[in-house]
């Protein structure tokens, strides 16, 4: 085996000796019945959604990592704001909608929808003051920086003339004050609406007036200050600027009280499935979110407690659904304060490398993956390759036909081109919508109708199922016959995203596959129930069998004296059935160990039912997306004779049986190798930005150690194996990892 190769693999032996068994993490204060669960006690699942919250807590954490600059943790608070408000928006308002209607049904942990919301609001709100926290403290490490949001009382005469022009030119027009009295009814208020209440004494004879000022979203939140480049960069928070100059919008008046809040509605979305127009139907359902009930009230705690009260009567909201902020409301919009211009205080820009194979094939995607299987690893690999793979498609005169999955895409997205490119050309060209991709329904309706206006077969997929599958084919005329390459992801088709989100795209002519890509698709447009899968495993139909089958067969092989282990890397874990199949795989002797990013719903480390189970997250620069399934089949892991998977599914019960997913067999060789060997065991002894999840529930950092290994920094700095083509003969690339790998073990590239 090439000697090069070998230097920059990650270690191959005895990942389960330096991962699984080191010592498992201290499961903290004692608590009633951890140390011993029966397998069928709702104890042996942690509560989805306070889950979800721990993972939100994971990430404002990342703000205070010293690791990360000051910028970036800056974004990791914003982003974890943004999560926050999506998960009042959909999860709680579920849940407030289910206790409004009197459910009492239990949660797979044993919970009432209404003791659920008893948890999750105090664990939001400490997540809301830690919010607030991290960013007084990120606030003063700016201004120490060179970076200030500036008090009202700070600025200078010539800021007050700057900032009055541009309120008057840029803000004065926009803004409507709306006086409230009997002719002027309470307004409706738009989800993440950001409005300030007022209580207003006009001066000729001294008559109080309510009034509120909706602050328009289309205005920046953060005003920057004029500055001479080098100096200091200054900005004024949009509410302080309308505050300085509220008598140019109520001449006449003083103000007696104010204050600032926020509302977050229901966006759930209820349209009905059977409609006959699906599109139509979802257009009137978008405008039905828009008016969605109140989810939760964040009030400005200067607001005067009068004007909380008017407030909190006229949306209707009940004390569990407000929260009083002690701070700025709407911390998504911090990500404004990320400016491009100190380049200091962000991360190292990063270039993906482009797969070197391809360029030796003079950029000819087809001719590359027809000599063998490729897999792309985003972001560290460019998303260009995908893009390249269908415009080559589209310009290609042996091309007969491109079909293609849509879940997610950008709006000026080149996947779109190249498809309409494609049907141009004269090719036949089918594309799958997914019409309920949640918040980009309405994009995915206009690029359908554009889409169609250009000549593709657009489908919408199942009324009933979510189409989530990513998924390329490809038809090639090839000498006297044809050839299918196919493209399955574990990530959507999105150019942006695809820059800091960890996914695979993988790429091949094998047969089978190809075969099971085009009976899939038969299964999308027409309902055609495939006879027959020659590799593919796939949702709702046979996934979760699949599943099931190979985590049985490790429990076999552990029954048999025989090496067994399961390998996971998933965004969540929630699926009970599988969940409980991987505690009696435990109990069998199976070593378990999963890298999950933000759900688990599993309790790792329980006497007797999930000691021989580790379960990490890893929280960093890039969002770990990818979803990797392992199974030792008879042999220690890693092992070339392991069986290996990607995925689009993550393991839930909706990805299972509500969705059309891939589970996709992974066997050529290198591929296997670096999904496995690269990828997976970087993965797995990453101590950088790994948390361990305690058998209480609880998430631990994960302590560096004497040789800390960051699995980011290390797929930034080493190429890929099935992509290295003739770079394999180039220099060997130095690795975090101490590196061997049994010769026997993959083939040259």
């Amino acid at each position: 085996m090439n000697k090069s190769l070998a230097r920059e693999l990650p270690p191959r032996g005895n990942v389960a000796e330096d991962v699984l068994d080191r010592p498992p993490p201290a499961a903290g204060p004692p608590q009633s019945g951890l140390s011993a669960i029966a397998p069928d006690s709702p104890d042996r699942f942690i509560n989805r959604e306070l889950s979800w919250l721990d993972f939100n807590h994971r990430v404002i954490e990342e703000a205070e990592n010293p690791r990360h600059p000051l910028l970036e943790r800056l974004r990791f608070v914003s982003i974890s704001a943004s999560n926050l408000d999506e998960f009042y928006s959909v999860r709680v308002a579920g849940l407030i909608g289910q206790a409004k209607a009197g459910v009492t049904a239990v949660s797979p942990d044993g919970r009432t929808p209404a003791q659920q919301l008893a948890e999750i609001k105090l664990r939001a709100e400490a997540l809301l003051a830690e919010q607030q926290r991290v960013w007084r403290e990120l606030r003063g490490l700016l201004r120490d920086a060179g970076i200030e949001v500036c008090e009202p009382e700070s600025l200078t005469a010539d800021d007050m003339k700057w900032l009055e022009t541009w309120f008057m030119e840029r803000v004065f027009p926009v803004l409507t004050p709306l006086a409230i009295d009997p002719a002027h009814p309470f307004p409706f208020i738009p989800n993440m609406g950001l409005v300030m209440a007022l209580l207003l004494v006009r001066g000729e004879d001294g008559v109080s007036m309510r009034a509120l000022l909706p602050l328009p979203s289309q205005v920046e939140r953060f005003i920057r200050l004029p500055g001479a480049t080098g100096e200091s960069i200054r900005f004024v928070l949009l509410d302080d600027l309308v505050g300085l100059f509220l008598d140019r919008l109520f001449p006449g008046f003083r103000v007696g009280d104010k204050g600032t809040f926020r509302l977050i509605r229901d966006t759930d979305v209820e349209f009905e499935e059977e409609a006959e127009d699906l599109v139509r139907s979802y257009e009137t359902a978008l405008k039905r979110r828009r008016r969605g009930v109140a989810i939760h009230l964040g009030m400005d705690a200067k607001m005067p407690e009068e004007l909380r009260a008017f407030v909190a009567a006229e949306l209707d909201a009940n004390p569990d659904e407000t929260h009083i902020t002690d701070g700025i409301l709407g911390v998504a919009d911090l990500r404004q304060l990320i400016v491009d211009d100190r380049p200091d205080l962000l991360f190292p820009p990063y270039t993906p490398r482009f797969p070197e194979r391809i360029r030796d094939f003079g950029g000819d995607c087809f001719a590359a993956i027809r000599a063998k299987d490729i897999i792309v690893h985003h972001p560290f690999e460019s998303f260009d390759v995908v893009v390249q793979f269908l415009r080559q498609a589209a310009q290609d005169p042996n091309v007969i036909a491109v079909k293609q999955t849509l879940y997610r895409t950008s709006r000026d997205s080149p996947i779109v081109k190249a498809l309409i490119e494609a049907a141009e050309a004269g090719k036949f060209v089918t594309a799958v919508i997914e019409l309920r991709a949640r918040f980009d329904e309405e994009m995915n309706i206009r690029l359908a109708r554009t889409l169609e206006a250009a000549g593709v077969q657009v489908v919408y997929g199942f009324a009933e199922l979510k189409t989530h599958a990513k998924l390329s084919l490809v038809v090639r005329r090839e000498g006297s016959g044809v050839r299918s390459y196919a493209h399955f992801g574990t990530g959507n088709y999105h150019p942006i995203t695809a820059r800091i989100y960890t996914d695979l795209s993988f790429f091949t002519t094998d047969p089978d596959l190809t075969r099971d890509a085009a009976r899939l698709f038969n299964f999308m447009t027409g309902y055609a129930r495939p006879e027959k899968m020659d590799a593919l495993a796939f949702s709702p139909l046979t996934t979760r069998s699949v599943l099931a089958e190979l985590i049985k067969r490790e429990i076999a092989f552990a029954h048999a004296g025989k090496p067994a282990g399961i390998w996971l890397k998933l965004n969540s874990l929630v699926d009970e059935t599988l969940i409980d199949l991987l505690y009696q795989a435990s109990s069998a002797g199976v070593k378990v160990m999963a890298v999950v990013r933000g759900i688990c719903c599993l309790r790792p480390g329980i006497a007797g039912l999930s000691d021989n189970i580790r379960v990490k997250s890893i929280v960093g620069r890039f969002l770990e997306h990818s979803r990797i399934c392992v199974f030792g089949n008879g042999h220690p892991l890693p092992s070339r004779h392991a069986r290996v998977y990607i995925s689009s599914a993550d393991w839930m019960v909706r990805n299972m049986d509500w969705r059309v997913e891939t589970l996709v067999p992974i066997h050529n060789p290198t591929v296997h190798a670096q999904v496995l060997d690269q990828i997976m065991v970087t993965n797995l002894k990453d101590s950088m930005q790994s948390w361990e999840l305690r058998s209480d529930g609880v998430w631990r950092r994960v302590a560096p150690g004497k040789k800390p290994i960051s699995a980011h920094d290390y797929f930034m700095t080493n190429p890929s194996l099935s992509g290295r083509g003739s770079a394999l003969h180039g220099p060997a690339v130095a690795s975090p990892l101490n590196n061997h790998r049994r010769p026997d073990r993959v083939n040259q590239d």
